[in-house]
Order: C-alpha cells, then structure tokens, then sequence
C-alpha cells in the first residue's frame, strides 16, 4: 500500500508471561481513516495505544517486532516527542478541570509556548478544526467541565490537535454519547482525515462502516490472544470478507 503512515512488523505484546498480541503486521495508509474492530477483549485497544507507547506504562508490559511511524522505529524516538504527533482522544471525555481556553492551551504551554497572542491563535484554530468555535468562542472562560458530554469530547479533540499531531488515535470515541453527538463526532472524524492519519477502535459495525476508509478485524484464540485476521478496505470488509471469523462477526453470529 502506498504513501504508509504507521507499520507494524510481526509485532507482539507480553502483559508479563500472557501474549495479548501476537505478530500483527499492517500497514495504515496515511490521511485515512482506520477502524479496528472486533469482539471485546481482542486486543483492538492494546493495539491502537501501541502507536502512542502509552502501553510502556503499564508495569510488565514488553514487546517484540517493529512499530514504524513514517517508517521510523518508535522505540528509538523520546516517548514524549512521539506522543506530541500522535494525539489520543479517549471513550469518556477527560477534559482538565480548567477553562475551555486553558484545555486548549494546555499542550502548548507544556511544550514552551508563552506568547498569548499566539496561543489564542492556537485554541481558535484547534476549536474551529473540532467544529466547537462556534458554540463556546463568547465563553472560552468557562470550565470545560460546563459543556455538554458531545462538546467535552470535540474540546478534547481541540486539545489534541492544538500541538499538531499528525496521527491521530481514538479509542470508542463515541461511545459514551447520544446518536446526535455521536453524529456530529464521525462528521467531524470524516472532515479531519484530509489532514490527519486516524486510528479508530469501535464495537459498532455500522459507525466503522460511515467513518472508516480501511478495516482491521482482530480476533482472539483460544489462549485469548489478539491477532489480526484481515485488513482491507473497509467495503471489502463488510461486502466479501475473506475470511469467514470476519463474515461471522459482521453478519452478528458472535461478538
């Protein structure tokens, strides 16, 4: 696949003795749109929080094989560095409790940034790209906390993108909130895609068909380990999978 944004490489996962994944390649194509889907406890998750090392946090954790951004190795690049361009939006919004204005500007203040003309430019630019400006640009002094469950996860959106990542990971992003939130969410999920790489795990088969331009199906085996079964674009995905754990989960004979 041309123009690869993120790459793994026969790349395993180790909690201590139990493999939660085991040798996964892919290779995500770049300013698209990726859903990783599967039965709970496949290890979609571990998965998409690999790109990021958020998964180094955990005690225990060790890994084999590669994981490439731009086709450099992630474990040779500082932690927090990468986590600058690879942003995470989370199932529940988690906003700071801060002011709308101080969510935003988080980021760039723990990079440096004290110029306040320049951060305004930033949280206003964030917001517009999260599709939020409009509704809190009179109240930018209000606390994040305030803001409707939809809003909170565009302004952690905003957050996000207020350091300029160029991956982007969403874990559920939707899943916490009503259909007209999570309607505004894929709309805006669909518009960042022209400028960001986007990683998205769901458990709904009909959002990862709306939202999703690629589809990973993962599965586990008997010793409960995630593997990746196919991937492919995701109409071929859902039309003629090829193979038939992908047909039986799409079609809801398990999951």
């Amino acid at each position: 696949m041309n123009d690869t944004k993120l790459e793994t490489i026969n790349y395993s996962l180790y909690y201590g003795k139990f493999r939660a994944l085991k040798d996964i390649s892919i290779k995500i194509p770049k300013n698209k749109v990726t859903a990783l889907i599967g039965p709970s406890g496949c290890g979609k998750s571990t998965f998409l929080r690999s790109f990021n090392r958020m998964n180094d946090l955990i005690p225990g954790v060790h890994t084999e094989g590669s994981v490439l951004i731009d086709g450099e190795d992630i474990f040779k690049v500082d932690p927090v560095a990468l986590r600058q361009n690879v942003g995470m939006v989370f199932q529940k919004p988690n906003p700071f409790p801060k002011s709308i204005f101080e969510n935003i500007a988080y980021g760039p203040r723990v990079t440096g940034l004290k110029d306040h003309h320049k951060l305004e430019e930033i949280v206003e630019r964030s917001l517009r790209s999260a599709a939020l400006w409009d509704e809190v640009k009179d109240n930018l002094g209000k606390s994040g906390l305030d803001l409707s469950g939809g809003q909170q996860q565009r302004m952690c959106i905003a957050r996000a993108l207020a350091v300029e990542p160029t991956v982007i990971l969403m874990d559920e992003p939707a899943a916490s909130l009503d259909p007209i939130a999570t309607l505004k969410i894929e709309d805006l999920i669909h518009e960042l895609s022209a400028n960001y790489t986007i990683v998205i795990v769901t458990h709904n088969m009909q959002q990862a068909g709306r939202v999703a331009d690629f589809t990973a199906f993962f599965y586990t085996d008997e010793s409960r380990t995630g593997q990746l079964v196919e991937f492919d674009e995701t109409k071929k995905i859902f039309t003629s999978p090829r193979d038939r754990r992908t047909e039986d989960y799409i079609t809801g004979r398990f999951g």
